[in-house]
């Protein structure tokens, strides 16, 4: 198949607004919610500050039959869904006939944490027969995938890609060959919960979480006061077509899947890590046959340690050479948290949102950057941007690189 592997919708649920709209309007703005801890039985726990999905309303989005079933992970990632799908234009009538043809690939790195540890709960206080008949699923990395190719009726290719981080972009490259490969459409994406009480005490021995508790200064990347990350919950899901398929039934192509490379250096050295970023970079970047001054904005990955941060700076120069030193940098998870693997898919999602409105949304919480990067910062960026490239990394040297290119009105 010859025809390129299109992104057709969009479904956000993240800490800064609940679908595409309000989370483009809070992203461009430049405005900040990360906050205090406000989860039940977090209190005495020393992280303070995160980015929480608050006003999300589960029973309102999603049927009970499936909300018993399924961890707050599998709430957004259903929820996210039915957004995508809709921003698609894509109902049930539209693949019924061939289910086959249409799948499902999610990412996760924390899995159902809360429900997990509710159940478990149960078992340590009153016995085996309290504990739920679900627990053997809902907490597993695969749930969300499983329960919204059920929920769908979706029978195509289906898989969960537990790489880490950077695995909420390799999903990408797994939707894109089940593209190439024949199938008509997958969701594709990642959804995160890490901060239940039993999630974030298995986090604080990562390095870099931030544990400060001053909102504004517990996440800022690329500064020299640079001390670590926050965590966040939410995520993105994707409609994704084969283009010419998306033409035949006059969807709306948003941005086109161009390019994507992965690497593994499997070390905590940041230079090494950072040789293996570089690395990802310009294999995505030969697949999409993209020259690096053809990149117009660079979604960080942005982990928030002065180590870290001067390893991504380093591998974005040596990837992009002197254009490095002019592509606008921007990492709007430093508004948000990071998500974990969901980062890289509600950074897609902006990336693809800065395409189609010719803006480059700011860092928030970041005003004097210490590397040799255009970090955009303060206020947004009106530029002309055609290609973006989204970056993320996990522990032991997990490294990604996507480009994706705007999407065209007219058969292109």
């Amino acid at each position: 198949m010859t025809s390129r592997t299109v992104i057709t919708g969009i479904g956000v649920v993240a800490p800064n607004g609940v679908g595409a709209d309000a989370f483009w309007k809070a992203t461009q703005s430049g405005v900040s919610v990360l906050d205090r801890v406000t989860r039940s039985g977090c209190e005495h726990l020393p992280l303070r500050v995160a980015g929480e999905v608050r006003g999300f309303d589960p029973g309102a989005l999603v049927e009970d039959k499936f909300l018993v079933q399924t961890d707050r992970f599998t709430h957004h990632a259903l929820a996210a869904a039915d957004l995508a799908l809709e921003d698609a234009r894509l109902g049930r009538a539209d693949y019924e006939g061939d289910p086959f043809s249409f799948g499902v690939v999610t990412a996760a790195g924390s899995g159902g944490g809360e429900f997990g540890q509710r159940e478990l709960q149960h078992l340590w206080e009153e016995g085996p027969r309290f504990v739920g008949p679900y627990q053997s699923i809902a907490w597993f990395y695969a749930a969300s995938t499983g329960q919204i190719s059920i929920r769908r009726g979706l029978k195509g290719p289906c898989g969960v890609v537990c790489s880490d981080e950077a695995g909420g972009l390799d999903a990408f490259a797994h939707a894109d060959r089940a593209i190439r490969r024949g199938s008509r459409a997958m969701l594709v994406g990642a959804t995160e919960a890490p901060l239940a009480p039993y999630s974030i005490v298995c986090q604080l021995e990562y390095e870099g979480l931030s544990l400060r508790d001053d909102p504004e200064r517990a996440y800022r990347p690329f500064t020299d006061q640079a001390c670590g990350y926050v965590p966040a919950e939410g995520g993105a899901m994707f409609v994704v077509e084969a283009e010419d398929e998306a033409r035949r039934r006059g969807a709306t192509v948003r941005a086109v899947l161009a390019g994507h490379a992965a690497t593994f250096s499997g070390t905590r050295r940041p230079d090494e890590a950072g040789e293996g970023l570089a690395h990802a970079v310009r294999g995505a970047l030969r697949e999409a046959r993209c020259a690096p001054e053809d990149i117009d904005v660079v979604f960080a990955d942005a982990l928030g340690t002065p180590q870290a941060d001067a390893a991504e700076a380093a591998a974005i120069l040596h990837a992009l050479g002197d254009h490095g030193r002019k592509v606008p940098v921007t990492a709007p998870k430093s508004g948000t948290g990071r998500a974990y693997c969901a980062a890289p898919a509600l950074d897609t999602a902006a990336a693809v949102l800065a395409l189609e409105h010719g803006v480059v949304p700011p860092t928030p919480n970041v005003y004097d950057v210490c590397h040799d990067l255009d970090v955009v910062t303060g206020s947004a960026r009106s530029a002309d941007l055609r290609t973006a490239l989204v970056l993320s990394r996990g522990r032991m040297g997990s490294n990604s690189a996507l480009v994706v290119r705007k999407g065209s009105p007219a058969d292109s």
